[in-house]
């Protein structure tokens, strides 16, 4: 019994214990196409692994759907007679010349051309829609 106590080390050497902290974790990719590749492109395929989505899961809807600028491209090219009421209830009547993100410009005729802030304006419809003007 005395020669197995004796057998057993009590601690490990120094070497030991450094040669076992330089050791590196290293995950094969399981991709059958990056085998080909001999592990040169791992960060690519990690990346591919992460952006997609987990099967269960939906996906966030797209922020933009450019239904905005469709309507907006659609009245400028039939040049619609547009009227605009804005936030303040004044209403403004004219055809949209342009828009950009933040604002629209209005032509009038016999009154001046409008900038308008799209924050400003509540609602908007084609003149003789619902049964108005």
């Amino acid at each position: 019994m005395k020669d197995t106590l004796d057998s057993i080390p009590a601690s490990q050497s120094s070497s030991e214990q450094e040669g076992f902290a330089n050791r590196k974790l290293i995950r094969p990719s399981l991709n059958r196409s990056d085998r080909s590749n001999h592990g040169h492109n791992h960060q690519n395929s990690e990346r591919r692994e992460r952006s997609a989505a987990p099967a269960g899961k939906k996906t966030a809807p797209v922020e933009q759907t450019n239904a905005e600028n469709f309507y907006y491209q659609k009245q400028m090219q039939t040049k619609t007679s547009m009227v605009v009421l804005l936030r303040d209830g004044e209403v403004v009547q004219g055809i949209i010349e342009w828009y950009d993100k933040n604002c629209i410009k209005l032509n009038r005729s016999g009154a001046p051309n409008l900038m308008i802030y799209k924050p400003a304006i509540k609602y908007m419809f084609k003149e003789g829609e619902n049964g108005k003007r």
